[in-house]
């Protein structure tokens, strides 16, 4: 290997003496003692030498004249002894000012990070860059340990005067002084040691500890809290070079290590070597087991025959064990190149941007690092992060995306730092850290950390979090996701606080953390995307997941009604088509563009539920995550294990998912991590815990084998779902053996629409037409044309051919016509499912197809039914329909100004209508188990037995008459008290059916044979027929209107009975009993029609009552001579029975009403009514013993 500190033949001859003449010029030592004496052109060298680093080497992308300086040793043999000449004394020396100020302008870029992009890298680069490198270790080990001067105290002073200066009254050289000042101490921060070169002296000189120790003792601490503490006023522009400078001085160190006292560090540390003490005896353990002896020395090779009848041949006394050492040596002589990852993170990895580096520090930097971490978090904290997130907001120039990395990171930095100290006050009692803030605002620590507890870091935080996920910057997101975690423990330590202020803080924000569902979501997608990133980034997810897991979980039990905010983001809906725009299509495409980057987001709030959050972390990558930390199970403290621990116990017992976990691999990690070889040793911090763990796995794992199942075959299958990830398809089938049997629910049938009573009937086919239009569907129209075309042509052929058919057969044809006289439906056929489900879910199609008078089969929620052309549309008609729907689509749709075809068209409203239910389905519900009840049969042959009519008393005083209360006055009744109104009359009505005898009726005595009871009949029989043909031609020549009209305007209320109407006119051929008689059977039918009506107003009038029915019952108990108003409900039929004084008002059958005769109507526009007449075997009987 060559000589790293050789000198390089590739710099030009000719570039290395300008260089070194230059470097000569600056100055050397005296001659006339062993002092440094400063060239009489030094400034001038000085600045030559940096004019040709800014136009050789930067301008030009080489490192030759920086090869040349280290070369020369520039930096130790002139600029340190220059600075050094410059003592405190002489402040205002303006001459050494200078010098200094020019030294320390040349020493940035000579010790400025050597960072090269491999894009951009040169064999050039390459062959300077180590060389350059140790060159810098150099200069930082010569600036720090300087013997005659303090190297960096003096670079301070030369910034001193232009800090001093006002922001305001600052010029560009004063800013560029500070900057120069600042860079060169982050530059000092930033060298370290490579480690894939050789040292070239004693590393500690150029460690963490000795820059911190150098910093301390050349007051550049002070500075830092200096800058830090006027960030968000004097220095604004310089906060994010004291951010780096910040960054690279923390990174790496334990910032609770930090406040803990020397005896507990030193505890600490011992409990440290015990665990790692540990470790070495479990490994060493697992090794003696099979440690080779002194026999040892003979060699063996033993043959393995395999199941293919191959042999292979395995070498070695270890062997020979048992089996299952032979198979494992028999895998572990295999030879398997596996492939190296080689992605994005492998490339990432750099020494002086990772922050997963453990740092130790000695006593004397940890208590200086202490003193300067405790003023910083009193005094600079707030002021400089308050000003670096507003900086980061407004994407300044002076931010980098490092910066943005190193913000987060020591964000979690100095708030753990902070968490340190307050357990560490809390554990020495010599300061309250508690404290109520209402006794001293001071001792409320948390007030010193506020600047990044408020809503807009969040904001921040997420904002930068989601960045870093989608762009894979997995650097990036590791810091985003340490500040996360500690902004948590931060917040779970405000609400364990004494202070209520600070418990009120911390449920606000939690609140708001809590709040965003997409919070929720991000988290389980980071956790589910872990691949290949490194150890620091799978710790640092692992960690934030269970923080974030357990504290929402407190949060949730504690706040119950816990409402989260989800954002669903709504599709874009396609634009139709319109070819007057096609010219800009060019500017629709960038507008399409813009619509979807900022597609529209749909925001609600819904109850949060924990149980169905924590089930999105049971997914199967997101075990691998944790099974993939747990494969470091040798390097993991306790608490990380204890992590991995409370993941698999949740996973398998609490959500009973350890199906997820029966996977080979991690079935052997689980067995290694307990029986070894290599395991977790017994002595360990929770070992017992696993133990059970791995054992209830373990059996769990074999009753999953050992399951009955119907099919066969399921160990079989088990074995091989072994092999593999388990994904959610099968997940229920390998847990229960059966597959989900899913019910779907039946679609909800739209909302049906009818045209308001403004539409007219021609325009109401249009406005359906026109609707289906507007919303795009002309193919459905299409298809619609096509088979009313289709069905009208049908119709045309079938009259023809019946119009065929009876002109050929004459009289039989004409016979054939009548029966078959109407057509056969037409079924409309759907061409796609689109289409049939077009026709239970689109309105609109429903309503047209309505309209052109076709009717739906089935329920309203059969999604199967069909629509038919019923036989009662000609072909007329649809072809109507048809032309309709043409005229529309040519001409369109003609209306009023400003109305739409939709203003003419509403919801149908679902009017509760109460309906008359017959006796028939009572008795199958009610009636069919009581005893003594009437049956199924009886029940169909009688009619409801409806209320009797009272006779009116004439010499009782009439009560006074109730006023149904109109619409006005009457008060709004709810559904239920409808319904229970409803309920009882309906029970009312039951029971008087129920006294319903059988007597009234035709009994089986009545069929006994009576020679003469039938003579007499028959002789009534003859002189009622005799009666009524007199009485149709009187009605026909209208003798008797005038008498008619007089009688129907009577105001007596009392019914005048049969017998004393038959008794009146018994002198005549015709008189009123018989016109009573006639009308009587037409009244029956109108009272059986209009029953249903009757019932239901009656049912729906909110203000009645039974006290009103019977009022109005009496009301209408007119004499039989009153004519019936032509608005007033036709009286129930009257049955009369055998037994005297015994009356009923029953219904009777349509069925019976074929042969009645047309109602008497009179000049008043009545209907003469009279009582009911005995009815015996079909007949009417003239009873004289009715009165009695």
């Amino acid at each position: 290997m060559a000589d790293p500190w050789q000198k390089a033949d590739t710099v030009d001859a000719e570039v290395r003496a300008y260089v070194y003449s230059l470097a000569n010029a600056v100055g050397g030592s005296s001659t006339c003692d062993d002092t440094y004496a400063v060239g009489d052109d030094a400034l001038a060298a000085l600045n030559d030498i940096l004019r040709w680093l800014r136009l050789y080497d930067e301008k030009l992308g080489r490192y030759d004249v920086k090869r040349c300086l280290a070369e020369c040793a520039l930096v130790q043999n002139d600029l340190l002894e220059i600075l050094a000449l410059w003592p405190d004394e002489l402040q205002h020396h303006t001459l050494k000012a200078k010098l200094a100020l020019a030294c320390v302008q040349l020493m940035v870029p000579l010790t400025w990070p050597l960072d090269v992009d491999d894009d951009k890298t040169t064999v050039n680069h390459a062959r300077h860059l180590p060389y350059l490198q140790l060159a810098q270790v150099a200069y930082k080990r010569a600036i720090l340990h300087y013997e005659h001067a303090k190297i960096l105290r003096t670079a301070v002073r030369c910034g001193l005067a232009s800090m001093a200066v006002a922001r305001r009254e600052r010029s560009k050289r004063d800013e560029g002084i500070i900057k120069l000042v600042l860079y060169l101490l982050r530059n000092m921060a930033i060298i370290t040691q490579p480690q894939m070169l050789p040292s070239q002296g004693d590393e500690n000189e150029v460690s963490r500890a000795a820059t911190i120790e150098a910093f301390a003792e050349q007051d550049v601490l002070n500075l830092l809290l200096t800058i830090g503490s006027g960030a968000s006023d004097e220095f604004q522009d310089q906060d994010v070079i004291l951010l780096e400078i910040l960054f690279h001085l923390l990174k790496g160190v334990d910032a609770k290590k930090l406040f803990l006292q020397e005896k507990q560090l030193h505890a600490e540390e011992v409990d440290e070597l015990k665990i790692l003490r540990q470790k070495e005896k479990a490994m060493l353990s697992g090794y003696n087991k099979n440690a080779p002896t002194r026999h040892n020395r003979f060699g063996t090779m033993i043959w393995v025959k395999r199941d293919d009848v191959k042999l292979s041949t395995v070498s070695g006394q270890q062997s020979i064990t048992d089996e299952a050492t032979t198979l494992h040596h028999m895998d572990a002589s295999k030879k398997w190149n596996k492939p190296k990852y080689r992605g994005r993170m492998a490339q990432e990895f750099n020494e002086q941007s990772d922050f997963g580096v453990r740092v130790d520090l000695p006593e004397s930097a940890r208590k200086k690092l202490r003193t300067f971490v405790e003023d910083f978090l009193d005094s600079s904290f707030n002021p400089l992060f308050s000003g670096l997130r507003k900086a980061i907001e407004r994407d300044s120039e002076r931010v980098g995306e490092v910066h943005r990395r190193h913000y987060f990171y020591l964000i979690h930095w100095f708030l753990n730092a902070e968490c340190s100290r307050r357990d560490q006050a809390r554990r020495e009692s010599s300061w309250h850290a508690d404290r109520p803030t209402q006794t001293n605002a001071e001792d409320n620590t948390f007030a010193y950390i506020a600047a990044v507890l408020d809503q807009e870091t969040f904001v921040l935080l997420n904002r930068h979090m989601q960045k870093a996920y989608d762009e894979k910057s997995w650097q990036d997101l590791q810091a985003t996701l340490l500040c996360f975690t500690q902004i948590l423990l931060t917040v779970q330590s405000m609400a364990e606080s004494h202070d209520e202020e600070d418990q009120e803080i911390a449920e606000n924000i939690q609140n708001r953390i809590f709040y965003e569902e997409t919070t929720h979501d991000r988290i389980v997608q980071i956790l589910r995307g872990y691949s290949n990133q490194g150890f620091a980034y799978l710790d640092a997810i692992t960690e934030c997941v269970h923080v974030f897991v357990c504290m929402l979980e407190r949060y949730s039990k504690q706040n119950v009604h816990l409402q989260v905010r989800s954002k669903r983001r709504a599709r874009r809906k396609a634009k139709k088509a319109n070819p007057e725009q096609a010219g800009n299509a060019d500017e629709e495409a960038e507008q399409d563009a813009e619509d979807e980057r900022e597609a529209h987001i749909a925001v609600s709030e819904r109850k949060f539920d924990f149980a169905k959050f924590s089930a999105k972390f049971l997914s199967q990558p997101c075990v691998d995550t944790f099974i993939s930390l747990l494969h470091f199970y040798a390097d993991l403290t306790p608490s990380q294990l204890k992590r991995c621990h409370r993941y698999l116990y949740r996973l398998a017992f609490k959500h009973d998912l350890a199906l997820l976990l029966f996977r080979v691999d991690i079935l052997a990690l689980l067995h290694r991590l307990i029986k070894g070889p290599n395991g977790l040793s017994s002595e360990l911090e929770g070992y017992k815990e696993w133990e059970q763990l791995v054992q209830q796995v373990f059996r769990r794992c074999i009753k999953w084998l050992d399951k009955d199942t119907e099919k066969s075959g399921w160990k079989e299958m088990c074995v091989v779902e072994m092999l593999f990830s388990k994904i959610p398809a099968i997940l229920f089938y390998l847990q229960n053996g059966y597959e989900r049997v899913v019910e779907k629910r039946a679609p909800r049938a739209p909302a049906e629409l009818e045209f308001k009573a403004t539409a007219a009937e021609e325009q109401r086919v249009p406005v359906a037409v026109s609707l289906l239009l507007e919303q795009g569907q002309g193919d459905v129209l299409e298809w619609l044309k096509k088979e009313l075309e289709t069905a009208a042509g049908e119709r045309r052929k079938w009259s023809e051919e019946q119009a065929a058919f009876a002109d050929g057969f004459g009289e039989d044809g004409v016979q054939a016509g009548e029966e078959g006289k109407r057509p056969p439906g037409i079924r409309l056929v759907p061409d796609s499912d689109e289409r049939k489900m077009a026709f239970f879910k689109d309105k609109h199609l429903r309503l047209l197809l309505t309209t052109l008078g076709m009717e739906r089969l089935g329920t309203a929620e059969d999604v199967d039914a069909s629509w038919i052309i019923p036989s009662g549309l000609s072909a007329d008609q649809l072809q109507q329909g048809l032309d309709a729907i043409k005229k529309t689509e040519f001409d369109g749709l003609s209306l009023e100004e400003g109305q739409t075809a939709s203003d003419l068209i509403r919801n149908k409203s679902r009017r509760a209508a109460a309906t008359f239910i017959d006796d028939d389905d009572d008795d199958d519900d009610d009636n069919s188990d009581d005893e003594g009840g009437l049956s199924d049969i009886d029940e169909a042959l009688f009619p409801p037995n409806l209320r009797e009519k009272r006779k009116a008393d004439a010499s009782a005083d009439r009560p006074a008459k109730r006023r149904r209360l109109t619409q006005r006055h009457r008060k709004a009744s709810t559904e239920q008290e409808v319904a229970q109104r409803a309920a009882e009359k309906k029970q009312r009505e039951r029971e008087r059916h129920s006294k319903i005898k059988s007597a009234l009726f035709v009994t089986v005595e009545d069929e006994v044979s009576d020679e003469e009871g039938d003579a007499e009949f028959f002789r009534r029989e003859a002189e009622l027929r005799a009666r009524s043909e007199g009485v149709y031609r009187r009605v026909l020549a209208g003798e008797r209107e005038e008498g008619l009209v007089k009688e129907g305007k009577g105001k007596g209320k009392a019914k005048r009975k049969v017998g004393e109407g038959a008794e009146g006119h018994a002198g005549s051929g015709v008189d009123d009993g018989d016109v009573r008689e006639l009308v009587d059977r037409k009244r029956d039918r109108r009272a059986h029609r209009g029953l249903l009506d009757r019932d239901v107003e009656s049912e729906a009038s909110d203000g009645s009552s039974d006290a009103e029915i019977d009022d109005e019952d009496e009301e209408g108990d007119t004499p039989s001579t009153s004519p019936a108003a032509l608005d007033q409900s036709p009286g129930p039929l009257k049955a009369v029975s055998g037994h005297v004084g015994a009356e009923a008002v029953v219904e009777e059958d349509e069925d019976d009403d074929d042969d009645d005769v047309a109602p008497v109507v009179g000049k008043g526009r009545g209907v003469v009514t009279a009582g009911r007449r005995l009815v015996r075997a079909g007949f009417i009987v003239e009873d004289d013993s009715d009165e009695g």
